[in-house]
């Protein structure tokens, strides 16, 4: 397939997206910078597909909810599942693969670790509008190799985090496999890889700015977002 189709394919997947299932803990130096112990297998978590926040857009802005006072930035990896899949073996799993994007999970830390004291899911903590920025679909073919990527994110220009997919304690296809033999993979499915260590917050009024190798650039704005509720 020609390098312009293949690109057009790719980002039609994100349409038929009906579901985003996040690694939780995937890089030893993050599992210990949250005081978390280091998962002998993947922690899943689902976020909604209307938390995204499509970069280019020019309304596009992180918004942070009342009364929360920051989100915590997680920067990762995401594949994106081309076809329906189902009890997928790792010798086949990449096959399912359609491409790569950047995204971001953003997190209200301050809920997070509330439901988690009591045993409660992450939703409200992940879950909500603007969450998960993600940038347009790379092609697999123009990636060489996911499992030696850097991913880096800015705030305002200060680095925050620079790490390498290599680092990961699960890789591609086996997180494909584990997942799809839980819950079928659809065409568009999002898979977040994790995040590697530096996570931290960001504030009403900052710029975050992040990206892969030298694939894939983004930048968000962050704003304030007032809830108004109507009929």
């Amino acid at each position: 397939m020609p390098a312009a189709m293949a690109a057009a394919a790719a980002q039609r997947l994100l349409a038929a997206s009906t579901k985003i299932i996040g690694v939780g803990r995937n890089y030893v130096a993050h599992a210990k910078e949250l005081g978390n112990p280091v998962p002998k297998e993947p922690v899943l978590f689902l976020k909604p597909t209307s938390s995204f926040l499509h970069a280019g857009v020019a309304t596009a802005a992180v918004e942070i909810p009342e009364p929360l006072e920051s989100l915590h930035h997680e920067v990762e990896l995401a594949v994106v599942i081309s076809r329906r899949g189902r009890d997928l073996p790792e010798a086949s799993a990449m096959d399912f693969v359609g491409g790569y994007a950047l995204a971001l999970d953003m997190t209200a830390r301050d809920l997070q670790s509330v439901a988690k004291s009591a045993g409660l899911p992450w939703t409200l903590a992940k879950g909500q509008d603007t969450f998960t920025p993600i940038s347009a679909v790379v092609p697999k073919s123009a990636v060489t190799n996911p499992d030696d990527l850097e991913l880096w994110l800015k705030v305002d220009d200060e680095l925050r985090q620079k790490g390498s997919t290599s680092d990961m304690i699960f890789k591609i296809p086996f997180l494909i496999s584990y997942i799809s033999s839980i819950m079928t993979l659809m065409e568009g499915d999002v898979i977040l890889t994790g995040t590697p260590e530096g996570v931290g917050p960001v504030r009403v009024g900052q710029k975050i700015t992040a990206g892969i190798t030298d694939l894939i650039d983004v930048e968000f704005d962050v704003q304030r977002r007032n809830r108004s509720f109507s009929t």
